[in-house]
């Protein structure tokens, strides 16, 4: 690391979470200084794990300084490992902590009533995703997150996928585009470490499924995973829906098709409503698209959390559509 450069990772003040500063300098070992609101009963644990994750990176001189609110160890993990790979030089795979968790080989066929999004860089959400009794799980890497902080996302999406027993919860994470920067990235990190289906938004064409797939599968063959991932195409555009049968039957990984009602109406330009007419046609041939490929088909979600008279009726009009599951944004939806 070079001397004096400093970077910062984290959330301060958020519970579950911590901010880190990390200062590079060419001599002088590590030297590591801890606040906590559990100092007095964990300091010298953080100090101990942060040493230990310093050295699983490869990172031998540096100024560490940590506040803490109450984060676990992979999520301590994960926030200093994002600053220090800002700053360059970090020992690949990166600092990985122990695996708490075994899981089964995805499932193809299995209900997908409920899909519950979390942010991919919240921590304190993300540990409790598996009690609320959705049928999946959605790790989110895109939209919930803020470009500046895509890097950190994916090292703590990673680390909780390591960490945190879904139980029977589908464990699916929403990447970025490949047309993006981030993509790929998210990929390569999140793949081999216990993601049962990759959510990949805004697909317009089956190339755009073949494209994730040959990456998800090189990336199966080097780390020896010995199961294939799934991937679920999230529709979100009037091209996209054009082309649902073909993103549909693109590869045998595709499991479902969804539909992203929020920019999908931005892309055609009109205004979304709670009772969707402008996404009806839209939604038909979606689900048209997805029983002729022969994949399930789950809807938008119902974005007023506090109307369940709304999220009620939107659920009936999706069943009477032919969809068989809906993404929800809060547990009180599930």
């Amino acid at each position: 690391m070079t001397d004096s450069i400093q970077t910062r990772a984290g959330r301060e003040g958020k519970k579950g979470d911590l901010a880190v500063l990390l200062t590079g300098r060419d001599a002088g070992g590590i030297e590591i200084s801890v606040k906590s609101s559990v100092g007095h009963l964990f300091g010298r644990q953080i100090e101990e794990k942060a040493a230990e994750t310093l050295a699983a990176l490869g990172i031998g001189d540096c100024l560490l300084e940590i506040d803490d609110m109450g984060a676990f160890d992979y999520v301590i993990m994960a926030r200093i490992e994002a600053a220090a790979r800002r700053l360059g030089g970090v020992s690949e795979p990166g600092a990985l902590p122990e695996k708490k968790v075994e899981y089964g080989p995805p499932r193809r066929e299995r209900l997908r009533r409920t899909r519950l999004y979390m942010p991919g860089n919240n921590p304190d959400l993300m540990r409790n995703g598996g009690l609320y009794g959705a049928d999946s799980v959605i790790l989110d890497l895109e939209d919930s997150v803020s470009p500046g902080e895509k890097d950190a996302a994916r090292v703590l999406v990673r680390n909780t996928l390591l960490s945190i027993d879904y139980f029977d919860c589908e464990r699916i994470v929403r990447i970025n585009p490949l047309s993006t920067e981030y993509g790929a990235d998210d990929l390569e990190m999140i793949v081999p470490y216990g993601v049962d289906t990759i959510l990949v938004p805004k697909c317009e064409c089956a190339d755009d499924i073949k494209s994730v797939e040959k990456i998800i599968a090189g990336l199966e063959k080097k780390h020896s995973l010995g199961y294939e991932v799934l991937i679920m195409p999230l529709i979100e555009t009037a091209k996209g829906i054009l082309n649902a049968f073909e993103i549909g039957a693109a590869s045998s990984r595709v499991v479902a098709l969804c539909f992203g009602a929020e920019d999908f109406t931005a892309d055609i330009g009109a205004e979304r409503t709670k009772k969707g007419t402008e996404s009806f046609t839209a939604r038909s041939m979606l689900v048209l698209g997805a029983k002729a490929a022969g994949v399930q088909v789950i809807d938008t979600v119902f974005s007023d959390v506090k109307d369940e008279e709304g999220l009620i009726a939107s659920t009936k009009e999706a069943m009477a559509l032919g969809f068989e599951g809906k993404g929800v944004i809060h547990p009180a939806q599930i």
